[in-house]
């Protein structure tokens, strides 16, 4: 059997990320899945302890969000589908039916946003995965995300 494990040399993953603040850097991108009938919002903030608030559109709006996928399952039983939004398109929130997932681009935060939440509007759940990353590192070594 050859394989090799992710969890440090592909990604990093945030399991419960609902309205918890994290990098964006050491990454290409953050992949965002969130479950629950609700609305999810994007903020962003230049430190992590810092005032979270809408992004400015040429951060995190102006066309950051260009695809988001949604699915009425949770457990892989019903299939994606994809939504394209147009470029230059102002969007901080997504509503999903049951899943929906989309990707930011860490390259294309403005400083010195560095920081991202994203939060469900009642009861959603959110799971964040930091893909493609900069420098691989064993697991037990990987930078803490949420500080």
């Amino acid at each position: 059997m050859a394989g090799m494990e992710g969890l440090g040399r592909v990604l990093n993953v945030i399991p419960i990320a609902a309205g918890a603040g994290m990098k964006v850097r050491g990454a290409s991108a953050i992949t965002f899945v969130c479950t629950g009938n609700d609305t999810f919002t994007l903020t962003v903030a230049s430190s992590f302890g810092g005032s979270y608030s809408a992004p400015p559109t040429t951060s995190l709006g102006g066309g950051m969000i260009h695809n988001y996928y949604t699915s009425t399952a949770t457990n892989g039983t019903a299939a994606w589908a994809k939504t394209a939004l147009a470029y230059g398109s102002y969007v901080n929130a997504v509503a999903g039916t049951n899943t929906v997932a989309f990707t930011i681009f860490t390259s294309q935060f403005t400083d010195p946003n560095c920081y991202v939440k994203c939060s469900p509007g009642s009861s959603g759940l959110v799971t964040a995965i930091h893909h493609d990353l900069v420098v691989q590192r064993t697991p037990q070594n990987l930078e803490i995300l949420g500080a």
